[in-house]
């Protein structure tokens, strides 16, 4: 396997040995909702290692999010078991969860995020401060990683003054600022036009690779699912390999 192009990310020995950043083991999630109970997932298992993105389909009520969150650790698993850059993070304290989840995991949304009143550069600055990261370093690397995107004469631009793919390569760039782990991302090409959605697919496949985080991406897009390492789809709860 080639040198990542920033870094393995700070992983643990035992992912580091398989290259695994995310291991789901017969996840179940079920909500309480007035007098029921309503599973949406059920024993959902997957597995995700360095550099691979893999696609994730399924209709709006599938359980696409619920698996991402629980990915995330934005939420526990109702059952089973959730492995995040060889740890077990299911079991962790809710403050051990926030800390792991800043350090070892980025999102992109479909939505770009960004903080309206910050530039470009100040939205990559703010999370690498955040982790403890010092301003001057934090800037030099934000520079960098917008530099690389094709971004180096908006560094001082506010998001309102950019484009609607430059917002979004501004999100993904921000995913991945605190080299981390697992990158999920939730249609993140949902709201560009089809020639703007490939460049910026263009441009995640690269930094995927460039830097061997894991990509777990849920979209409509067949196309877009068809250029990924892997696809699979939300059937009844499950996860089924395409």
């Amino acid at each position: 396997m080639s040198e990542p192009l920033f870094g393995r990310g700070g992983a643990s020995a035992a992912d580091v040995d398989e290259d695994v950043r995310l291991k789901l083991t017969d996840v179940g999630k079920v909500f309480a909702q007035a007098n029921r109970r309503l599973e949406v997932l059920k024993g959902a298992n997957l597995t995700l290692r360095a550099g691979e993105m893999v696609a994730l389909l399924g209709p709006s009520g599938s359980g696409k999010s619920t698996l991402l969150h629980i990915a995330g650790l934005l939420e526990r698993p109702t059952s089973g078991y959730v492995m995040l850059a060889g740890a077990r993070a299911d079991q962790l304290s809710d403050d051990r969860r926030t800390e792991m989840r800043r350090r070892r995991v980025g999102f992109v949304y479909q939505y770009h995020h960004l903080l309206p009143e910050f530039t470009a550069l100040e939205n990559l600055v703010v999370p690498q401060m955040i982790a403890g990261v010092g301003r001057a370093q934090a800037r030099r690397y934000a520079r960098e990683l917008l530099e690389l995107v094709g971004l180096g004469q908006r560094l001082d631009h506010r998001p309102a003054r950019l484009s609607g793919g430059e917002q979004q390569r501004v999100a993904i760039v921000r995913a991945i600022v605190n080299r981390p782990s697992l990158l999920l991302a939730d249609e993140p090409t949902g709201n560009l036009d089809p020639e703007t959605a490939a460049g910026v697919f263009d441009l995640l496949t690269k930094l995927v690779k460039g830097t061997q985080v894991a990509a777990l991406i849920a979209t409509h897009n067949l196309e877009l699912a068809r250029q990924m390492d892997r696809t699979y789809r939300m059937v009844d709860g499950r996860v089924e390999r395409l």
